[in-house]
């Protein structure tokens, strides 16, 4: 890639720089030059395997074309050098009469994306080389099947024609000849296909279909790069977090053909089961078809272990070269290949995706194998996956009507109302409604209506349909292929077997490990995983027990490889067993405004309508021992763990009672003259603390020095309590924090009568107490002026949640509900900022504030205990700026221990670089 390295730009030209490549002279590391496909089929080439010989045009071809609107001045003279040269080995030229080279254009990113760009294939052939492809094919039909496949693809692809026009006149074809499918038509039926075909072009796009094969070729050229900004290559990528300036590469490949006959098929394999991960025969195949035919899930294939009977010299040879590829890349490889009379070709292989629980087994397993180590196989795995496994399943036990079984292309149990289009699948999900998304086959059209489905049901199509491998990607649950089922999406039903109806908005379940369908809603019970990491599961020999296994090792590995501790944000006793049993190192963020609810409310009320110190002081007294009982609690759960508990943080209106609700009972009370003292006062001090925007009022260590003796009681009780647990052996580390502090004064105060209370407890007690004192960094002023603030706190923890409140300007429950939508779609947020941190505003403070912190006190404890703590993402972010902890709610503990083992493993590896 390095001659590429450094170019200069002239108007839509690039001075020096290669763009097209043939597949000799690329390999498998230039992704981000021949994008995936490009790069593999490279690789492939340079293994001596049998591919088309064929060239890749850059993805630096296609930035130059999106950003000029034009192409490269220099791409034309390189397409054509390198097409002459594709010719001179072929021994045809492209499209002409008598012997055509035909070839297919195809796209190929980076990153995967199925389906969510442009293919076109057979390009080449026009209303002449028909006749000699014809010839040299010894069969007008294979001949004019090839012809309508173009024309269907180039008007659909490159003209913008609605593809559903094409389909209706074949489904006619097929309906006037009496065939249910489209291998039964004769030449004579296609050449009369073609014909309507070519009106339809001329109709719908307002030209002629191009009869010229290179201007074919050029404006499919065209086509795959303005694909990438399609916009379900826009959406897909939001979802899957793919940056959007990397463009694509084109793919021109010659044709091979596997619609020769029954001695030719196409088909997609797997090295391994990409649903589970097993080692064996996977994947589909379908005789006298082309590619798009199986992944479009338009036919149903027949599995791939039928090949060995169909055609056992293709099939010795396709496992052969699976087993060196699958060596060769060291991972589960996704392959497409075709079969032209009885030779196997080779068209694609990638990395393939797979299951959450696959991508934990075939990590192990290789791990076993001696292909990669335990820091590769940390690569291998992801936080989110883990997350998938930690879902609920269907309780096998349960009543249940099952109507149908298809392929378990991606596991899950999805419980939804049936809806048979995107549209409605999108509108009724927006609304709140959960819904399984139900078609014959999907198709990349329909990405919308699958990311909003909480899962996916076809009647067509196997393992490698594009509803399979988009699902797998997407992590949402799938089954495909469910034949007994007819799909009727005109009439928005499906008719299962017996007759019985299914309506739109009829609740269905679908389970994805099974690919068993169900009428109704079928109850959940806790995952395997989750029963493992609560100590109900262990190893063993089912299926079930080989994942647990498996996530066992994996979490072992990362557990041996993180730096970054893992705590939890609990409240309670029964919170804190909890994520102890995830593996929390302790609580880095205890709520104490929770312990304040309930039967306490009352004492907080009397609290805030004290009018005289003596009755401020009888509340605090009576709340005392309560607080105090909270934390012997906590800190027995915790035994041996740090416990980070925060002083009441909310403001005071949060305990008092709705000023409407109170305004009517005092009203009617005064109408009929009944007592109403205590709800007047209540309603005086409700008014009297009323705040435009109380989340940037009177709240947090603001509350503690308004508010004489709140903090004060709540020190006293935590250093009570450690000196209780203390006298019982126990080893309590209580730390405390002081909440939404902007300058170093506010924290100076706090923690003076703080030290002034702990040194009471301590000689009372007769007990010596380290009570650690710091603060959360919560507000920019804050971050700002941390290395000030680190001179009174002992510890920081960022508290990301205010934080990217504060640094954005907005409030969260409001924005999310108002225009967060509207920026996602729109690319203003790839993500929410408070799902995964903003690193360029909100990371920058964290990274600025952890530096200037430890220039003061080096030895400064550093942790985050907003919710980003357990996003994956955010977790390399933490763990890059050089944080101690992070802290997150006990079910995503997993989780975050899963990622900060993969960041310190991925920077061991950029170090060792």
């Amino acid at each position: 890639m390095s001659e590429n390295k450094d170019r200069h730009v002239t108007g839509n030209g690039v001075e020096g720089v290669k763009f097209v490549y043939d597949f000799t002279e690329g390999n498998k590391d230039l992704k981000d030059l021949l994008g995936g496909k490009g790069a593999n089929l490279a690789e492939m080439t340079n293994l001596g395997l049998p591919v088309p010989p064929g060239f890749t045009i850059t993805t630096e071809a296609c930035k130059v074309y999106l950003d000029s609107g034009e192409e490269p001045a220099a791409l034309r003279d390189e397409v054509s050098a390198h097409l002459a040269a594709l010719e001179e080995r072929m021994g045809k030229k492209l499209g002409q009469a008598d012997n055509p080279l035909l070839v297919s254009v195809r796209s190929g990113a980076k990153f995967s994306m199925p389906g969510m760009m442009d293919t076109v294939l057979n390009i080449g052939l026009s209303d002449k080389s028909v006749q000699g492809l014809a010839k040299q094919a010894g069969g007008d039909r294979f001949a004019w099947d090839s012809y309508r496949r173009l024309i269907q693809m180039f008007g659909k692809t490159v003209l913008g024609v609605d593809g559903e026009l094409f389909e209706n006149a074949l489904e006619a074809a097929k309906e006037a000849k009496g065939v249910s499918v489209d291998t039964e038509l004769e030449a004579a039926d296609l050449k009369k296909l073609v014909t309507k075909f070519k009106k339809i072009v001329k109709t719908e796009a307002g030209r002629d279909f191009p009869q010229d094969p290179r201007e074919q070729m050029d404006l499919a050229i065209k086509a795959v790069f303005d694909s990438w900004n399609g916009d379900r290559a826009k959406l897909y990528r939001r979802q899957e977090r793919i940056p959007h300036d990397l463009g694509t590469a084109v793919n021109v490949c010659s044709m091979v053909f596997g619609n020769l006959g029954p001695d030719s098929g196409t088909g997609v394999a797997f090295t391994r089961d990409p649903a589970s991960g097993h080692q064996g025969v996977y994947g589909d195949y379908l005789q006298n078809a082309q590619g798009e035919d199986v992944v479009a899930g338009i036919r149903n294939t027949v599995p791939l272990a039928e090949l060995e009977r169909i055609d056992k010299k293709s099939y010795d040879q396709l496992m052969q070269i699976m087993e060196t590829l699958e060596n060769h890349y060291k991972d589960l490889c996704d392959i497409e290949f075709t079969i032209e009379r009885g030779v196997l070709w080779m068209l694609q292989t990638r990395v393939g995706k797979r299951t959450a629980g696959a991508a934990f087994r075939i990590a192990t397993q290789l791990v076993d194998q001696g292909l990669i180590d335990e820091a590769e196989a940390l690569q291998r795995v992801t936080g989110a996956q883990l997350a998938q496994l930690m879902f609920p399943r269907f309780d096998e036990q349960a009543k249940v009507e099952q109507v149908g079984r298809g392929i378990a292309a991606s596991p899950g149990a999805a419980v939804g109302k049936a809806v048979f289009d995107s549209y409605t699948a999108v509108k009724w999900s927006r609304s709140g409604e959960k819904v399984i998304l139900v078609r014959r086959e999907t198709n990349p059209d329909d990405l919308d209506g699958m990311i909003a489905a909480e899962g996916i049901l076809t009647s067509r199509g196997g393992k490698t349909s594009h509803a399979a491998v988009v699902a797998r990607g997407m992590g949402k649950t799938c089954v495909c292929g469910a034949e007994e089922l007819e799909v009727d999406t005109k009439r928005r039903r499906m008719t299962v077997p017996g007759g019985h109806i299914v309506e739109e908005g009829d609740l269905i379940s679908i389970d994805g490990s099974s690919g068993k369908v169900y009428l109704g809603e079928v109850p959940v019970v806790p995952s395997p995983v989750v029963e493992y990491f609560e100590g109900r599961m262990h190893a063993g020999a089912d299926d079930a027990d080989e994942l647990v296994e498996a996530v066992h090792r994996i979490m072992a590995f990362a557990d041996r490889k993180r730096r970054l501790r893992v705590r939890a944000n609990a409240d309670n006793a029964e919170d804190a067993l909890r994520a102890r049993r995830f593996g929390a190192q302790g609580i880095g963020l205890c709520r104490t405004e929770h312990m304040f609810l309930g039967d306490r409310r009352e004492l907080v009320e009397r609290l805030i309508l004290a009018d005289t110190e003596g009755e401020r002081e009888d509340s605090l007294k009576e709340l005392l021992p309560l607080q105090k009982q909270d934390f012997v609690e906590l800190f027995e759960a915790m035994d041996g763990l740090p416990v980070t508990v925060r002083l009441l943080d909310p403001p005071l209106h949060e305990f008092l009672p709705d000023i409407t609700e109170l305004s009517v009972r005092v009203a009617l009370a005064e109408s009929r003259q009944e007592p109403h003292e205590n709800e007047l006062r209540l309603l005086q001090a409700v008014h009297r603390l009323h705040e435009q925007n109380p989340m940037l009022g009177l709240r947090g260590v603001r509350l503690g020095l308004v508010i004489p003796g709140l903090f004060t009681m709540q020190v006293r009780a935590i250093a009570e309590a450690a000196a209780e647990r203390k006298a019982a052996k126990g080893d309590p580390r209580a730390e405390i924090m002081i909440p939404l502090v902007g300058t170093v004064q506010e924290l100076e105060i706090v923690r003076e009568e703080a030290d002034r209370v702990i040194a009471e407890v301590q000689e009372a007690s007769g007990t010596e107490l380290k009570l650690a004192i710091g603060t959360m960094i919560e507000l920019p002023r804050a971050a700002l002026t941390a290395g000030q603030i680190a001179e009174a706190a002992e510890f920081f923890s960022f508290g990301t949640n205010d934080l990217t409140q504060t640094v954005w300007g907005f409030s969260r429950d409001d924005v999310e509900a108002s225009f967060f939508t509207a920026y996602l779609e729109k690319g203003i947020f790839g993500v929410s900022p408070f799902e995964t941190i903003d690193k360029d505003g909100v990371g920058s403070l964290v990274k600025a504030a952890a530096e200037a912190g430890r220039a003061t006190r080096p030895d400064l404890k550093l942790g985050v205990c907003g919710e980003h703590g357990g996003d994956p993402e955010s977790v390399h972010f933490f763990h890059e700026v050089g944080l101690d902890y992070v802290s997150c709610s006990p079910f995503r503990i997993p989780v975050a221990r899963l990622e900060a083992g993969r960041a310190a493993s991925q920077s061991e590896g950029s170090d060792h670089r």
